[in-house]
């Protein structure tokens, strides 16, 4: 019984490379065979049958299919046209065909419509961007369920302290509660990667925190350029300080006001942190709350980051 599963689930495969596709190592292109690892990703999505399904980098389509299965519309964005035309007949002329919609592009250039879940087997060289571009989007979706190389999962997840804690671990946890689901072996995907893979569940915040992202992004981008200095020591970089005092004169000309006289916004910076009692500290500790709070300090005062 075991060799009938197997010999069935190489099949794809196989007409696949008899047509002459070889798989893409530069569009991330590692077919997730193992069907106990989809069951437990469509499980651990709570799948429902009046949901609309994203894909990214649906590959042969062996998620796809099951996913078909138990949703209202499955949308796979592939960037590969011979991928995308294979998906397209695998389905042809089944109850299915009228359920799927492919969007044949870069899924991060592409304008997203309307879905409640997005579950994929991620390409992992665009995983960051990814993040972001489905976190940002509107009207928010229920829950994504992903697959990443382990050591960005693991980065994802990390809190204040930990050694892969980090710009993005921040800023997805701003937008999302993020769980690690499982461990995901390299033997798992035709052909094998290099490295070991978990699937991560996301769930956007609702409602978003009342933030500008854009300047928070701004803001965590110089903290955590050198994680391990004192944020004193990084917003002293000359660069950083051009920065900030190039946006504010602009702030004060966009509301017709003069600059003040005496004006120094090293002194404007440091006095800040020293009256929030973060000079001493780390971005590599800091947490979300803190960051909040050092960001509305310097909006207060005109210091913007974009």
């Amino acid at each position: 019984m075991p060799k009938v599963k197997t010999e069935k689930k190489s099949r794809i495969h196989n007409e696949v490379q008899k047509q002459g596709i070889v798989f893409n190592k530069d569009f991330g292109q590692h077919i997730l065979k193992n069907p106990l690892v989809i069951t437990t990703m469509l499980e651990k999505a709570a799948l429902r049958a009046t949901d609309v399904v994203l894909e990214i980098g649906p590959g042969t389509g062996n998620m796809t299919v099951r996913m078909l299965e138990r949703a209202k519309k499955v949308i796979a964005c592939e960037i590969d046209t011979r991928l995308a035309a294979e998906l397209q007949k695998r389905v042809q002329g089944t109850p299915m065909q009228p359920k799927l919609q492919v969007l044949i592009g870069d899924f991060l250039k592409a304008d997203l419509p309307f879905f409640d879940l997005c579950i994929a087997n991620v390409p992992y060289q665009i995983s960051s961007p990814l993040i972001f571009k489905l976190l940002l989007h509107r009207p928010l979706f229920r829950c994504a369920v992903l697959m990443f190389q382990r050591e960005f999962a693991q980065r994802l997840v990390a809190k204040p302290g930990d050694k892969l804690y980090c710009r993005l671990s921040i800023n997805t946890q701003l937008l999302a509660r993020v769980d690690m689901l499982m461990k995901v072996g390299k033997n798992n995907f035709k052909p094998p990667p290099k490295v070991e893979s978990s699937v991560v569940r996301l769930e956007p915040k609702n409602p978003p925190p009342p933030i500008n992202f854009t300047e928070w992004d701004g803001l965590t981008r110089i903290a955590f350029l050198r994680k391990n200095k004192t944020l004193a020591a990084t917003f002293k970089v000359n660069s950083v300080m051009e920065m900030l005092e190039k946006n504010y004169k602009l702030y004060r000309s966009l509301r017709n006001e003069p600059i003040e006289e005496n004006f120094n916004m090293q002194e404007k910076v440091m006095g800040i942190l020293e009256e929030l009692g973060v000079s001493g500290s780390r971005a590599r500790s800091m947490d979300i709350d803190e960051f909040m709070r050092l960001l509305l300090a310097f909006n207060s005062a005109g210091i913007h980051f974009n």
